[in-house]
């Protein structure tokens, strides 16, 4: 059996990633709302002509908590799969993972109020 090339595997692996970047915005409620959040924030950032550090902070942010939720959702599917049912160790996990989302949301709002309240006010 030939091996792959290099170049053919990182084009299967990007195939792979985008199938699961969609799947997940399909699939996930909580995802759907993120990226409504991230289309309004662009806008504003188009509105108040925010400077390019205040974009690569935005872009990072919003990159951070899809990133963080696109993960929590792979630990909550991965331990409904293992234990499909009730445990509390499972249980801690999930919450664990809902956390992590919720910390980066945090600091998220808080960036977003460091940029906009500025030049709303």
């Amino acid at each position: 059996m030939a091996k792959e090339s290099f170049v053919k595997n990182r084009i299967k692996s990007v195939g792979f990633a985008l199938r699961g970047a969609l799947l997940l915005i399909r699939t996930e409620a909580s995802i759907k709302v993120q990226v409504f959040i991230a289309i309004v924030m662009t806008s504003a950032g188009f509105f108040f002509d925010i400077s390019n550090t205040e974009w690569i902070v935005q872009i990072l942010t919003i990159a951070a908590i899809m990133g963080v939720e696109g993960l929590n959702t792979a630990v909550e599917k991965l331990a409904d799969f293992v234990q499909p049912e009730f445990d509390e160790k499972i249980g801690v996990i999930k919450d664990v993972s809902a956390g992590a989302v919720m910390l980066v949301s945090i600091a998220a709002t808080i960036i977003g109020f460091i940029i906009y309240l500025p030049k709303i006010f």
